[in-house]
């Protein structure tokens, strides 16, 4: 049966408890789930520790955020199987986890001078299990203080939108995306690029393709383009790259939410990904 290796729980930005995340797949028919949550080795120790729950295989997964500086916009890579002991991958988690942590605890105070119901400390109840306060556990408690309808609202895009930039929207400083490549390999991850789409990250994909850097691409996401699955696909094919796919799921901490099993993995990729990543473990 074929796996989602893209998924988040509440050790990052996801709004479900990381447990409870194996029975979703098994109830949709899937044997096999990565949990990638953001730039932590919190996703990655509970799968070495629960390698099958609820009849469910687990694969370990962080994804990984960087910068593309000449282009201007983030990069998601997923790296699975990755050693939780590497010295360089913990140090760039505690990197992000602190930027992370600073920035959104300065748009929760400017928040409190803006609406008065709200205190940072309701905020960080949404953080317990991450132990990092990002923008939708501010949304989580702005929504519980009726000040909102949802998540990713027309609030949201007013306090933390892009275009316009919101009026308390403070972005930490990501490390170079080659850095982050670095970083993974120097862990012994296998490295898929990330839905392509989300950040127009398609001129980067093919760069990385051709040098050799990346070991598959996320064709199969809710939000890349057609146009865009069909040339990643295609890379997949030239190259020899790992073809997967995820749901990105998120629960409700999503504009447009996708369950568990909305894309997926075929088991031979899995399978090329665990080979891969024994490979480079023996080395």
């Amino acid at each position: 049966m074929p796996g989602d290796l893209h998924n988040h729980s509440t050790c990052s930005d996801g709004s479900v408890p990381i447990h409870r995340l194996p029975l979703m797949a098994a109830r949709v028919g899937l044997d096999t789930m990565a949990i990638s949550d953001h730039d932590t080795l919190l996703s990655v120790q509970y799968c070495y520790d629960h390698p099958t729950q609820d009849g469910v295989r687990l694969i370990p997964a962080t994804e990984l955020t960087g910068y593309d500086y000449e282009r201007s916009h983030r990069v998601h890579l997923l790296a699975f199987w990755p050693d939780p002991e590497s010295k360089a991958l913990r140090e760039h988690c505690d990197i992000m986890r602190q930027r992370r942590n600073e920035c959104c605890l300065q748009s929760a105070r400017e928040i409190e001078a803006l609406y008065p119901q709200f205190r940072t400390e309701q905020a960080l109840e949404y953080a317990k299990d991450s132990g990092v306060l990002y923008k939708s556990g501010i949304m989580q408690a702005l929504h519980e203080l009726g000040l909102c309808d949802g998540i990713y609202t027309s609030l949201y895009h007013y306090l933390f939108g892009w275009n316009p930039r919101g009026i308390v929207l403070h972005s930490p400083e990501y490390r170079p995306v080659r850095d982050v490549l670095a970083t993974a390999k120097a862990a012994g991850a296998v490295v898929v690029f990330a839905h392509p789409t989300v950040y127009q990250s398609m001129p980067l994909v093919r760069e990385l393709v051709k040098e050799g850097m990346i070991d598959g691409i996320e064709v199969e996401h809710p939000r890349n383009s057609p146009e865009d699955k069909a040339e990643c696909a295609a890379l997949c094919e030239q190259y020899g790259l790992i073809h997967t796919g995820g749901s990105d799921f998120h629960g409700a901490n999503h504009g447009h939410p996708n369950p568990v099993g909305a894309c997926i993995t075929s088991d031979d990729q899995i399978a090329r990904i665990e080979d891969l990543a024994h490979q480079r473990k023996q080395r």
